[in-house]
């Protein structure tokens, strides 16, 4: 996705400042312990105008992320939408990817930060196609991962936690040095859990099969958007556990997220998928889902805020 495009604002606890006087002390409590919660959200320019899609729901997790890490949030949902549309108008974007974090901040150093002020930001900029437009069409390749997943006897693996993403990070590392595009990481159960940023999608015998939460896979709001555009199609999803055989056994792979959208997967450690690339119905949910968040198709589930 390459290097950001810088816009003219950021909303920073409850006001609007340049770009450029963004800042935070480098004792920052999130800096050195990782004590952040953030959430990615797209816009789609639509017939109608920017539309943000699913800030409801992304801005719940936030605060349902906060929560589970005992970090108050000082804004509401309703407060925290309408910073967000707010944002999108005063930098002009007609389509944006928007980073709303929630960190501890500069006061005091040591493991406990309950002394510390709770901060948060907002920021819109224009980001392209997470893994890449050719992705999108004929898919990608992928390496199973020597990292294993977060897991929840060690850290909550449903709160996106700025810390969890070390994990991630790795992950991504490993599988670019070995010549892949993304990674796909293992629960500590050997079971299949997720991407580096993504979640997982398994179509066999014209079924959808994702991984559960208890196989420490983030709830996305993508990939719920995914089951009910399904439901939709009458297609069946079922989320349950995976090995990682029945990756190497599907008819068609992909990925779901806000930055990677629906991204399909050809390979999978040398082995090519049997679809070869995006199949029949990764195209089908693909289709719906960008004639969705565009506004090309009439929003009955009222997931686009204008």
């Amino acid at each position: 996705m390459g290097k950001l495009e810088k816009t003219q604002y950021i909303w920073k606890n409850g006001e609007f400042i340049e770009w450029d006087h963004a800042h935070v002390h480098v004792l920052t409590h999130a800096l050195h312990y990782g004590t952040a919660v953030f959430e990615g959200i797209r816009a789609y320019e639509t017939p109608h105008g920017p539309a943000t899609f699913r800030v409801n729901e992304h801005y719940e997790r936030l605060i349902d992320s906060a929560t589970i890490y005992g970090m108050p949030c000082p804004y509401t949902v309703e407060t925290l939408i309408e910073a967000n549309q707010t944002l999108l108008k005063k930098n002009n974007l007609t389509s944006a990817y928007i980073r709303p974090l929630l960190y501890y901040g500069y006061g005091e150093m040591g493991l406990n930060p309950a002394n510390n002020p709770v901060d948060l930001i907002i920021a819109a900029w224009r980001w392209g196609t997470y893994l890449g437009d050719e992705g999108l069409e004929k898919g990608i390749r992928c390496k199973i991962s020597s990292w294993a997943r977060v897991d929840s006897h060690s850290l909550p693996p449903l709160a996106k936690c700025t810390a969890n993403y070390a994990n991630s990070v790795l992950a991504k590392q490993e599988a670019l040095a070995c010549g892949f595009d993304e990674a796909i990481l293992l629960s500590t159960n050997g079971t299949i859990a997720e991407g580096p940023g993504e979640n997982l999608f398994v179509i066999k015998n014209g079924q959808l099969i994702t991984p559960p939460c208890s196989d420490n896979a983030l709830r996305g709001i993508t990939a719920q958007t995914v089951i009910s555009l399904a439901a939709d199609m009458n297609i069946p999803v079922v989320q349950q556990s995976l090995i990682r055989d029945e990756l190497f056994l599907a008819d068609e792979l992909f990925f779901t997220g806000t930055a990677a959208e629906i991204t399909p997967i050809r390979e999978i450690d040398g082995r090519i998928i049997r679809s070869q690339g995006r199949g029949a119905i990764t195209k089908r949910i693909q289709t719906a889902y960008f004639e969705t968040v565009r506004g090309a198709l009439p929003d009955t589930h009222h997931w686009l805020t204008y």
